[in-house]
């Protein structure tokens, strides 16, 4: 079935909040971050990162959208420059688009989400 929905609408709905509870996890439980520390690198509130943590928020695809390698590397990259301190910028978006664009070229978002 085609929609008219376009893919950035189901990025910014499913993969932006996984993003960042895969990111909230292994911030929390790999470099023990305070899921006060972990909001304040992600440039989100504490309470964000307890409804990652606690299945309220970024839970609907998770299974299948951690399983893919290039978001899996991306979270890892990310995760390794907030450890060293990088912080997230706008000059970071750049990145998360290239990403984006990826999955939806490799249609990877039209697997997960089922569209053409």
């Amino acid at each position: 079935m085609m929609t008219l929905k376009p893919p950035c609408e189901y990025i910014v709905q499913y993969i932006l909040p996984t993003f960042r509870l895969l990111v909230a996890k292994r911030l929390i439980k790999k470099h023990n971050f305070t899921q006060a520390a972990a909001a304040k690198k992600l440039g989100i509130t504490q309470a964000s990162i307890s409804h990652y943590l606690y299945s309220k928020r970024g839970i609907r695809k998770i299974n299948q959208i951690k399983r893919v390698p290039k978001i899996k590397n991306y979270v890892d990259r990310y995760v390794e420059n907030l450890v060293n301190d990088k912080s997230p910028s706008i000059n970071d978006m750049p990145l998360f688009c290239e990403l984006c664009i990826s999955l939806i070229e490799d249609g990877i978002i039209s697997k997960i989400f089922k569209t053409t």
